[in-house]
């Protein structure tokens, strides 16, 4: 039921916040006003080499002092703010958004490959494990996420997201099913550079949890999406797949597909599903996901829920549905329904 929309704009122009607001309300029927949230990259250009972490404190008194202290110990907060919030008649604030400009200490990570990264992540499981009435939400560089429990346009004025500029935006309306609706389990999700939007279920999320967790990856969120941004980190980030075999590792062919293929693809294929069968994720899934440079959307291998694609110029659109892109593109071209498992990817210009 849920509702994803996003754009990349490959020349690094960015957009305001207004247009995608629009075409997320208008899939408003594929929610329930239980959460929506936006993520837009290329925010903040004067923090551009920060990271920006961002936390909803549930008393901001008793708790942040706590994070405070944490964040010390791993390096330096450069400048910290509350995030600006706009009262909305139907959402009520029972998070206060704070967000920490943050530089962490690679030497405290001296065996690390990408010391700075690891750190963060350390982090977010750290204090999101630890830390009762503190929740990382948002952890990368020159990235924001705006998320709440209500519906797209209410979420969208309680940020004011039409005051942000970003080359790269999704969004996400929630239908919840198996799980609460509440500001954390909303969409985006988030660690670092990765950030997620989902519909559908993912009936494999066990196995995929005990996988990512056994590499030191917490899930706290209450929903199985949380475990899709550590997928991408842990794949990409960590054991350096591109994003196209990352996707294959999680929506992969069926054997007798591989059977079929030509020698080189099919030893390429059966050995990505013996190395990473605990990622593979069953179950109806449409799935857009980001990074600081890239937008991938694909579907379950025999697509399940729907996911529509457009161009016009640099922009490359990914939604649920066309109307929605539409909305932010009158003149869209190119439409397309990319087929079950194959990934749509658009990067930007070096």
């Amino acid at each position: 039921m849920c509702g994803i929309i996003g754009v990349i704009d490959r020349g690094r122009q960015r957009m305001d916040g207004s247009k995608i607001k629009n075409a997320l309300s208008l899939m408003d029927e594929r929610g329930s006003g239980e959460g929506a949230g936006y993520v837009a990259y290329g925010v903040f250009p004067d923090f551009a080499d920060l990271y920006a972490v961002h936390v909803f404190f549930d008393n901001i008194h008793e708790t942040k002092s706590v994070v405070d202290r944490e964040l010390n110990k791993w390096g330096t907060i450069e400048h910290q703010e509350e995030v600006p919030t706009y009262e909305q008649q139907n959402i009520r604030k029972v998070h206060t958004p704070w967000r920490y400009f943050f530089r962490p200490d690679p030497s405290l990570m001296p065996r690390s490959i990408t010391p700075d990264d690891d750190i963060v992540a350390y982090l977010v499981m750290r204090i999101n494990t630890s830390i009762p009435g503190a929740l990382v939400f948002s952890s990368g560089k020159n990235i924001g996420v705006f998320k709440a429990s209500g519906w797209p346009e209410e979420v969208a004025d309680f940020y004011r997201i039409q005051d942000y500029k970003g080359y790269m935006w999704l969004g996400h309306n929630r239908y919840p099913t198996n799980t609460p609706g509440w500001w954390g389990g909303a969409h985006p999700f988030n660690l670092l550079n990765w950030s997620v939007v989902h519909n559908g279920e993912i009936t494999s999320y066990g196995t995929n949890r005990r996988y990512i967790e056994s590499y030191g990856y917490k899930c706290t969120m209450f929903t199985d999406t949380e475990v899709v941004a550590y997928l991408f980190d842990h794949l990409v980030r960590r054991h350096g797949l591109t994003p196209e075999l990352a996707v294959r590792a999680m929506a992969p062919p069926f054997w007798d597909e591989i059977d079929r293929m030509p020698d080189k693809e099919e030893l390429l294929n059966r050995a990505i599903r013996l190395a990473y069968g605990p990622a593979l994720m069953n179950g109806p899934f449409a799935i857009v996901v980001a990074t600081h440079d890239t937008m991938v959307g694909f579907t379950d291998r025999i697509k399940l829920r729907p996911l529509v694609t457009g161009e016009r110029g640099d922009k490359l659109y990914i939604s649920s549905e066309e109307a929605a892109i539409r909305v932010m593109e009158p003149d869209v071209e190119n439409i397309t329904m990319p087929r079950a498992g194959e990934p749509v990817i658009g990067r930007v210009r070096t």
